[in-house]
């Protein structure tokens, strides 16, 4: 039941596109749910790229702000979410959904959400006790979205991920990033996308940081994410899809075993701060 956040630097291949991949990969038993939250404050991708504007903006994180102040925004939260079920080609067992939280259609919305970010942490943290699905939780926070005030939703996940490229470019900065945030989160793993000349293993030594998995690079293939391109067949076996599927399992493992080392006793925990768990 982990709730992972991933963040981007200078150079980064696209968070969301990396997110919305594991959206539609991830493994659910019976009866459970995935979401992810699009909380990028410096704009989001979803509505006008996988979701073509079909929507308008009736739908996203902008309208939880007067939620917020008015300490509705558990309930409100709910209203606020696409399912995207019907998108994702695999066979799905019914009672299985993958559903987003679209995200700003413009920066200027983030002020407003000031209010909102510790509340949506919470929320977040307490996801597993939801009275008819528990939820598994996925945080696109964009390039910026570690820092400043939207910081309360890495600094509570169970694990915040760092998607870069493997260039040079990409890997200096995701080192500077790095020393950032450490002493603000804790443990942080990478996401390599392979498009550079530097492996895995060379990033990882480099960075003392664990790279929890390698996705190929395949713009292509990325656009029908990102642009809402058309959907090749057999997308979902494409080699992009089926690497993000591999990354997974150890984002999954690394997240569960922070999540039981930092839980206290009798108190349930995200990023090492034991919280409340919201009633709905």
């Amino acid at each position: 039941m982990p709730v992972i956040a991933l963040a981007g630097c200078a150079g980064s291949p696209g968070v969301t596109t990396t997110a919305l991949a594991l959206l539609l990969s991830w493994p659910l038993d019976p009866g459970r749910r995935v979401v992810l939250a699009e909380c990028d404050p410096d704009g989001g991708s979803v509505l006008y790229g996988l979701l073509q504007g079909s929507l308008g903006d009736q739908y996203g994180l902008k309208n939880l702000s007067v939620a917020a102040r008015k300490g509705e925004l558990p309930e409100a939260f709910w209203r606020q979410l696409v399912d995207i079920s019907g998108d994702d080609r695999t066979a799905q067992p019914e009672g299985h959904r993958r559903v987003v939280l679209p995200g700003l259609t413009d920066p200027a919305q983030a002020a407003a959400l000031a209010p909102a970010w510790d509340q949506l942490a919470d929320l977040f943290a307490g996801i597993e006790r939801h009275p008819e699905y528990p939820h598994d939780v996925l945080i696109d926070l964009g390039r910026g979205g570690a820092f400043g005030p939207s910081a309360a939703l890495a600094q509570r996940a169970d694990l915040l991920v760092i998607v870069a490229r493997s260039t040079m470019r990409a890997v200096q900065s995701v080192q500077v990033r790095l020393e950032a945030l450490r002493g603000r989160v804790g443990e942080v793993g990478l996401l390599l996308v392979d498009e550079g000349p530097y492996s895995a293993g060379e990033v990882q030594k480099l960075l003392k940081t664990p790279v929890l998995g390698t996705l190929p690079y395949r713009p292509s293939q990325a656009r029908v994410l990102s642009d809402g391109a058309e959907q090749p067949a057999r997308f979902a076996r494409s080699e992009l899809m089926r690497a993000v599927h591999g990354a997974t399992t150890p984002l999954r493992q690394r997240a569960a075993l922070r999540r039981a080392r930092l839980a206290p006793r009798g108190g349930s925990v995200a990023g090492g701060r034991e919280v409340r768990t919201s009633a709905w």
